[in-house]
């Protein structure tokens, strides 16, 4: 009788990112291709943790172009020359970037909050992918507490309870932890994609290289050092 063929290697993911980041997008897309290309090898438990690109943002947010050429000291032409490669990037993978309506950077506390609450509620992945869509294709003010209730309430969690996590401040100080543990341990630029907690994957990486990371750490795990 034939040999069955052996389970799936589970293995964690901590996906550490930010909601305004367009890497990050470009990123998550790649992984989840990837995890595809090895189902049957490579099951994963994904963890989306918190990093703020810009903490210190106002609640009114900041004009996405001005931002990024003050930040980045770029001229123009050659921050729409990277948005530009941004958005094929995002093509590439089946991510829809709309530059047209991504006019404002806005700060992201409270969407990393709501994303603490939605692990504990069985739903960050859905949230995740939400809160990058709803920013970078449909233009939407991801710190504003009615339209982070309605994009939780559109991937099946209760709108009240994300009301209830946004006026409260429940979640910040878990928030706040997760930040200084990942800064702590080097990280300083997002994606960061840590496999079994060891194994890191910077940036938003085409998708033969997370499937190469993934079939490596899946084949080491149960070897003898």
């Amino acid at each position: 009788m034939a040999e069955p063929p052996p389970s799936p290697v589970r293995l964690r993911i901590d996906f550490v990112s930010d909601v305004v980041c367009p890497w990050c997008a470009v990123g998550l897309a790649s992984l989840e291709q990837a995890l595809e290309r090895t189902r049957g090898e490579v099951e994963a438990d994904i963890h989306f943790q918190p990093f703020e690109l810009n903490p210190d943002m106002p609640a009114e947010g900041e004009d996405a172009a001005g931002h990024l050429q003050r930040k980045y000291g770029m001229p123009a032409a050659q921050a729409e020359a990277n948005q530009q490669a941004i958005v094929e990037r995002g093509a590439a993978v089946g991510f829809t970037f709309d530059m047209d309506k991504r006019q404002r950077i806005y700060n992201t506390f409270d969407a990393h909050r709501l994303l603490h609450w939605a692990e504990a509620e069985g739903r960050q992945r859905e949230l995740k992918h939400a809160l990058l869509r709803g920013y970078f294709t449909e233009g939407r003010d991801v710190s504003d507490h009615d339209t982070l209730a309605a994009i939780a309430a559109s991937v099946g969690l209760p709108e009240e309870g994300a009301r209830e996590v946004l006026e409260s401040g429940a979640w910040a100080e878990e928030v706040r932890i997760g930040e200084r543990f990942f800064q702590s341990h080097g990280i300083r630029s997002v994606p960061a994609v840590i496999l079994e907690r060891k194994h890191l994957v910077s940036g938003g990486q085409p998708v033969e290289v997370f499937e190469q990371a993934l079939r490596q750490v899946a084949a080491s795990i149960g070897k003898p050092a």
